[in-house]
């Protein structure tokens, strides 16, 4: 495209498309963006981000990692690696080290690649990421326990292995010194100015975000231009520290107390989508697919060996005195696709490297790019099936998520908790989830529909979603993101009791059809009248001799059935107008008015 605009906005477009087309077909994102790249660029010819960007392009190419990295660190919190598990803990660094270790042996003998650069491709490898992990746990559901080591392990190595490939680029660079001594001066400078402006910036940063200083309208525009002016300055004081210090400025924010980051992270969301996507086409697009084929056999011994040697020894290794059965190490061993971070990361500093003239850097982004298709492909394909033959998934998911944390959404789910059916209760109130974290129900303070709730929130159990809160802007949001992850018929919400007599509360009448939750007439007030007025949540099982009729007629019209719990425990959510067919040792959970009250 010879106009700029035009190349720009198709850029935009583009993106867009990709990320769309992952959600629907739900595979990782930077699988479509990438091919996309690929197409546009090299096949048909259609952009050229060299000649588009010009000189600007290594810059934006620069801020866009920063921001990146700055992201990845913000999920860093100590507190996390500590409570996940030793295995977590093991993989984030022994495994880190296997892995590496295994990787740069490979591609130095495999593909003739200087120790250098070879070190610098195996410390970009052994990340995964979150972005790459979370789709495929949602389609594989394995078992809990390997699903929060996968989720958790892709969330930590992120900054992990990205900090580790930044360390690794930064000696390369200060290696082309002849002079021993002379290089580990500029290695040791660039370090220490990363770090110690990283921590300076971080600490007085997370000053201002805990005083309040920064007022809440201007604070994500505020602490997105900090970061890259801390990027900016730390690469003028000492050459390339940029990347290490908005890395460590992130984790000071992750690790101190009372700095809130969460709105930080969820505008990220915003921006990542046009801005981190557009990246992965831009970059794609420079891909030559001769670079590719010019990598000869050599490849394949380095594809194999990161899949089949590399990831089931690091596993292996840090599964000991974990305790884990070797069905759950073969399915860690096989699931680890690599994904944005690998992406980014290796095009900088394919970049940043053939700028200052070293010989072979151009090999690097062909190789990773190859590795992070390979792995997607594959394992999105074989996860599910090899899960299947290992009986490593779970069962079908009979949980629920209820979104809102009202006393009567809280009673329902510790309820549940009662009857062995898991639950989590999502809230945007802190005070809400507070107390339901003191009935000791799992709860997630923030938007259920975030991508910080894509990462952190164990869905791999919840099979239906219960949209039951006061948040009438909120709620439909909720409903349509969850429609499209679990299904149509899995996500049910309250009436409001509104469309007929309020025209300005009239919602679609897709969303409508989902608000039949228990009965006509229960609204969010009618189950909040009934918690005031004495009124229990209780679980009946019925037998042969005290049927449903019986059941009916024991509690007259005091009765409201919510859940249906068939004996093999799964669940059926009451809704208005259908019949209600419960059988000999089936369960009810019914709201049950006090005795000569009313609401």
């Amino acid at each position: 495209m010879s106009d700029p605009l035009i190349s720009l906005v198709g850029v935009g477009l583009l993106s867009i498309a990709c990320q769309f087309l992952a959600y629907k077909i739900r595979l990782p994102a930077i699988l479509p963006l990438l091919i996309a790249g690929i197409l546009v660029g090299p096949v048909m010819g259609l952009l050229n981000a060299d000649e588009l960007f010009d000189d600007l392009f290594f810059p934006v190419v620069s801020l866009s990692v920063a921001i990146i990295l700055f992201e990845g660190s913000l999920t860093l919190k100590l507190s996390d690696i500590r409570g996940h598990g030793n295995m977590v803990r093991n993989l984030c660094s022994i495994g880190v080290l296997v892995t590496w270790m295994v990787s740069t042996v490979v591609a130095s003998y495999a593909l003739d690649l200087s120790w250098q650069l070879a070190f610098l491709f195996g410390a970009i490898v052994t990340v995964t990421g979150p972005t790459v992990i979370v789709p495929m746990i949602r389609t594989v559901r394995p078992q809990t326990n390997t699903a929060n080591i996968l989720r958790w392990e892709g969330i930590i190595i992120d900054p992990i292995g990205a900090l580790l490939a930044v360390l690794v680029y930064e000696y390369i660079v200060a290696a082309q010194s002849e002079a021993v001594m002379h290089t580990l001066f500029i290695f040791g400078k660039t370090i220490g100015i990363g770090v110690c402006l990283g921590v300076l910036s971080g600490y007085a940063l997370g000053v201002c975000l805990r005083k309040k200083w920064i007022p809440h309208y201007l604070q994500n525009t505020a602490v997105l231009t900090i970061i890259l002016g801390v990027f900016a300055a730390s690469n003028y004081v000492a050459h390339e520290s940029g990347l290490l210090a908005v890395t460590i400025v992130g984790m000071v924010l992750a690790n101190m107390k009372n700095v809130e980051v969460e709105d930080i992270l969820e505008f990220k969301e915003t921006l990542s989508v046009l801005l981190i996507s557009g990246l992965f086409i831009l970059l794609a697009s420079r891909l030559q697919l001769d670079a590719i084929t010019n990598l000869g056999s050599g490849v394949i011994i380095v594809l194999v060996s990161i899949m089949f040697v590399a990831r089931p020894l690091s596993v292996a290794i840090s599964a000991i005195g974990t305790g884990l059965n070797w069905r759950e190490l073969a399915l860690l061993s096989w699931i680890a696709p690599r994904g944005i971070v690998a992406a980014a990361v290796s095009a900088l500093f394919s970049i940043k490297l053939e700028e200052i003239g070293y010989e072979g850097a151009g090999v690097i982004v062909p190789i990773v790019f190859l590795v992070i298709i390979t792995t997607v492909v594959i394992q999105s394909l074989t996860a599910k099936p090899v899960a299947q033959m290992l009986k490593m998934r779970a069962p079908p998911p009979n949980g629920f998520l209820i979104f809102g944390g009202s006393q009567f959404n809280r009673r329902l789910a510790k309820e549940m908790q009662n009857q062995n059916i898991p639950v989590i209760v999502a809230d945007t109130n802190w005070d809400a989830i507070k107390a339901t974290r003191m009935q000791e129900t799992p709860a997630y303070f923030g938007n259920p529909a975030s991508d910080h709730a894509a990462r952190h929130m164990d869905m791999s159990r919840i099979g239906t979603v219960l949209v039951m809160s006061p948040y009438k802007q909120l709620n439909p949001l909720i409903s349509y993101h969850f429609e499209y992850t679990l299904g149509k018929d899995k996500v049910w919400g309250l009436t409001n009791n509104e469309q007929a007599t309020r025209p300005s509360h009239q919602v679609g009448q897709h969303y409508a059809k989902r608000m039949t939750l228990f009965d006509e007439g229960v609204t969010y007030g009618y189950l909040a009248r009934s918690v005031e007025q004495g009124a229990v949540i209780k679980t009946t099982r019925l037998t042969e001799e005290f049927t449903y009729e019986d059941y009916l007629e024991t509690y007259g019209g005091r009765v409201t059935p919510l859940i249906v719990i068939e004996p093999a425990n799964k669940t059926h959510v009451v809704l208005f107008g259908q019949d209600i067919k419960a059988e000999a040792n089936w369960r009810l959970v019914s709201l049950v008015q006090p005795e000569n009250k009313t609401v």
